[in-house]
C-alpha cells in the first residue's frame, strides 16, 4: 500500500506542521493515512511526548493530528478553525 506523501515545513518544540503534497491519484491524503503518518514521524522521533501535529490538508486547510500515548486518536481544527 502507498503512504501519503508529505513535507515538514516546520518543527519547534512544542509542534510540528506538515504539507500533504500528493500527488493524490498516486498517494493517500494525510488524512487518509493519518495513523501511518503518526507512526512514521513517531519512529523518526520526531513526536516526542506533548509535541503537536498539525497538517496542511489537500485543500490547504490547517488542521491537527490529534496524538495520545503516541498514536493517533483523532482530529481537530487547527488554529483559526471551527
Amino acid at each position: 500500500m502507498k503512504k501519503a506523501n508529505y513535507t515538514i515545513i516546520k518543527e519547534e518544540p512544542d509542534l510540528i506542521i506538515i504539507r500533504d503534497v500528493g500527488p493524490w491519484d498516486q498517494h493517500p491524503s494525510v488524512t487518509n493515512d493519518a495513523e501511518n503518518v503518526v507512526k512514521e514521524l513517531a519512529a523518526q522521533g520526531k513526536l516526542p511526548s506533548g509535541r503537536r501535529l498539525f497538517y496542511y490538508d489537500s485543500d490547504g486547510r490547517l488542521d491537527e493530528l490529534i496524538i495520545k500515548d503516541g498514536q493517533f486518536v483523532g482530529f481537530a481544527p487547527g488554529p483559526g478553525g471551527e
